[in-house]
């Protein structure tokens, strides 16, 4: 029925592509993700549209996004702009509306499509009810690390960004017990091991490895000595203080076990955690402690 509920839609029915979308905090690392994905061959991405970093949130007009959106060091923790399934927004013409925006940016002939906004990381319980199929990586960088990069953009202090930090991330370790399929990308993660991070990724998309042309430099280098003094942590992410970072169970929930056991093995590896089950990474309750 127009301007309904989205309804889940047998595959002969639905369109011949899923989403992948991207969201984190600014500066955590959300452009670089997207752009490793983009170089797979089965993965479509914008590119070459006239907003700031190909984001997918400035070329809608379904879900409102003004200037007063996506407010670093705010929307995060800002209850207005945290979209769930059955708010007002989960419509069939907000879904039509977004697939008719979107569409023109994306190669039609690939499965996939990479869309990265940081205000993604808010949204992700509505864009699964609106495209059921579409999965979710969520990107984080320690917080200390955090903090000091976006000093460049915001007074850090007057936002309270290191107490933003850590609520943004408790409401987005709640909201992930709602999702279907989803994994965490530590930043740290990313930069350290880059090639088995990236295998991990796509794996959790069932696609293979492909080649990169990328070089992922690590940006936390130029903080460090800044982070060393800080205090900030966060256990559940093995954010530790001094921008130390530690081995921690990889998140990744997808419905399929043969997925979960793949990108966890990986990630597990890289972690130096290879006991680390794969069911327990994706079904047990998150502790944030």
């Amino acid at each position: 029925m127009p301007g309904g509920r989205v309804k889940p839609r047998g595959p002969a029915h639905g369109p011949a592509h899923r989403y992948i979308f991207v969201g984190g905090l600014h500066r955590s690392g959300t452009s670089l993700v997207a752009s490793l994905l983009a170089e797979h061959p089965d993965i479509a991405a914008i590119e070459g549209a006239p907003v700031p970093e190909n984001e997918g949130c400035y070329l809608q007009g379904a879900i409102p996004h003004t200037a007063r959106h996506g407010i670093p060091g705010h929307f995060a923790t800002d209850p207005a702009q945290h979209h769930v399934e059955g708010c007002a927004l989960d419509r069939m013409d907000t879904r039509e509306r977004l697939e008719a925006d979107w569409a023109p940016w994306f190669d039609p002939g690939k499965p996939w499509r990479v869309e990265k906004s940081p205000v993604n990381f808010t949204r992700m319980r509505l864009l699964q009810a609106l495209f059921p199929l579409a999965q979710f990586i969520v990107v984080t960088r320690h917080p200390a690390f955090t903090t000091e990069a976006m000093r460049k953009w915001i007074d850090v202090e007057e936002r309270r960004f290191p107490r933003h930090w850590c609520d943004a991330h408790d409401i987005v370790f709640a909201d992930i017990e709602h999702l279907h399929g989803v994994m965490i990308v530590r930043y740290e993660d990313l930069v350290g091991s880059p090639a088995a991070v990236r295998d991990a990724m796509f794996a959790f998309l069932g696609l293979g490895p492909c080649d990169t042309r990328i070089e992922v430099a690590n940006g936390n280098r130029r903080y460090s000595a800044s982070a060393q003094h800080s205090a900030l942590c966060y256990p559940a992410l093995g954010y530790a203080p001094g921008g130390v970072h530690v081995p921690f169970a990889p998140v990744v929930r997808h419905p399929l076990r043969a997925v979960r056991d793949m990108v966890t093995a990986i990630m597990a590896a890289q972690h130096g955690k290879a006991s680390v089950r794969a069911g327990n990474a994706a079904e047990a309750p998150i502790s944030r402690n």
